[in-house]
């Protein structure tokens, strides 16, 4: 087999990938890159998960239920909708055309920056070579001066909830039900499992979520977390913590759920179960073994700040490495190595990496949580302002939640943002800048935000910081405390 030169081959063409991709060949380097991806007709579709069947699928999965609570609340706000139902297979149709369109776009980004778009599955061998199996079987040797490992991650499987055709299914299975199941289960209560339920409860489901933590979303602020509690729980999503399955069982009647709680055995049935408990980094068959690429032990290609693996001039950038399984996360990663290997700086700031969960209302963060700063001994302040006090959000009728900024007590720099309510998917970039540019909280009451606008409510948090926001009758008394400090200092 003869050899095809490249000066990058990237293995994976998902967010990580193709980003990776398209930035060597800004730089002016000879690209290909090598993704396995089929379609549910069999196509090669670019984009991996996050395009088909990840964040882009079910965020218009999201907002299209979303439009179908509002039109059935209308009358709330003066208008008289008669009639209004769900067509499930227009819904799938207008998702389907969603994910079309973009991992098109990203296609036509390949031909319009000359990389090779080569449909097959990725294998590095010894000295930067890849071993590329097309999905007719014939295989390619692709020679490169440096190799970006971008696989991604699959689902975690449970072995004691096995998939099973569409009664027991995992996340991509749960973006393509036939039919709006009228009891829907859940095994895990994070992420996925809040935006897959918040979805088929809007559209009618029964929805119960078996979460084997005794708190609910752990990795959020605990007051941001208590509140989406009480908001999901309103919302008629039954959310059971400290709930560990023991085992399924698919009957005539459904699917038996087994699980264990603090009052001990009990079991559930549903008509189709989602397992949503995870994801696991894609490194089965990525590399030969004489490649000596080093692992961690749970599967991620070990890499240092800058992603590079512990072979010469080989990447590994995006879920098959440390830190969060988000697709930003790794297009900067792809932006990172591809501007390393061309001689460049580069780096991505890992300590300030958004976080959003894109249910109604939504939740974002950004920084560090109360909770570890009490943990790591640092003196913050604390400001929390509501969206209720806020005129856009009532004028939207969102006006759940709150923004929260924290600073350090000494210097007023901003630490952490947290935040439940609308839109803040798109907020918390306010929050990212100004960590990013090391701002106080100081720094943002003096800034001016247009009126009236959901940013308002960030603009007050940092004024609640400072112990004077202007919309609220009395600022909390730790706030005033440490005002009156600042004041007398």
């Amino acid at each position: 087999m003869a050899a095809d030169g490249f000066d990058v081959v990237v293995i994976g063409a998902g967010p990580a990938g193709y980003v990776a991709a398209i930035r060597c060949a800004q730089l002016g380097m000879r690209v290909a890159c090598v993704d396995r991806w089929l379609d549910d007709t069999n196509k090669p579709s670019l984009g991996g998960t996050c395009l088909n069947v990840g964040c882009i699928p079910s965020k218009a999965l999201l907002e299209t239920s979303e439009l179908l609570v509002k039109a059935t609340h209308a009358g709330a706000y003066g208008i008289r909708a008669q009639g209004v139902t769900l067509d499930l297979p227009a819904m799938m149709q207008h998702k389907e055309k969603v994910v079309a369109d973009l991992t098109g776009g990203v296609a036509q980004l390949f031909r319009a920056h000359g990389i090779e778009w080569v449909q097959a599955r990725g294998k590095l061998l010894p000295n930067r070579r890849v071993e590329a199996v097309e999905h007719g079987g014939a295989t390619r040797i692709l020679e490169a001066q440096n190799v970006i490992l971008a696989p991604g991650s699959t689902p975690v499987e449970l072995g004691m909830a096995p998939l099973k055709a569409d009664r027991i299914v995992d996340s991509a299975g749960a973006l393509a039900f036939k039919k709006v199941p009228p009891r829907l289960g859940i095994i895990g209560a994070g992420v996925i499992g809040l935006e897959l339920g918040s979805v088929w409860q809007r559209l009618g489901s029964k929805v119960v979520l078996l979460e084997a933590q005794e708190q609910f979303l752990t990795m959020a602020d605990a007051q941001v977390a208590r509140d989406a509690l009480k908001h999901f729980t309103a919302q008629g999503l039954d959310i059971r913590l400290g709930a560990r399955v023991l085992g399924t069982n698919i009957t005539d009647k459904g699917v038996s759920v087994d699980y264990e709680d603090k009052n001990g055995r009990q079991q559930m049935t549903c008509d189709q179960l989602i397992v949503a408990v995870g994801r696991r980094p894609c490194t089965e068959g990525l590399f030969a073994p004489e490649t000596e690429l080093l692992l961690d032990e749970w599967g991620f290609v070990h890499v240092d700040d800058q992603c590079r693996t512990n072979l010469p001039a080989v990447y590994a950038v995006g879920d098959v490495v440390r830190g969060p399984m988000l697709a930003h996360k790794g297009m900067e990663e792809g932006v990172m190595a591809a501007e390393t290997i061309a001689g460049q700086h580069a780096e991505v700031n890992y300590d300030i990496i958004p976080s959003v969960i894109y249910t109604f209302p939504e939740i974002a963060w950004a920084g560090k949580t109360e909770e570890a700063l009490k943990a790591s001994g640092v003196e913050y302040r604390a400001g929390v302002f509501p969206f209720a006090a806020n005129g856009r959000a009532k004028a939207l009728g969102a006006a759940a939640g709150f923004i929260k900024i924290l600073s350090d007590a000494r210097t007023d720099r901003v630490l952490g943002v947290h935040m439940i309510g609308p839109q803040c998917a798109e907020l918390i970039a306010l929050g990212v800048m100004a960590m990013e540019f090391g701002a106080s909280s100081e720094d943002i009451a003096l800034t001016m935000f247009a009126h009236p606008s959901l940013s308002e409510t960030f603009h007050e948090a940092a004024l609640s910081v400072l112990g004077r926001p202007l919309h609220v009758a009395r600022p909390p008394r730790a706030a005033r405390a440490a005002a009156k400090a600042s004041t007398e200092a």
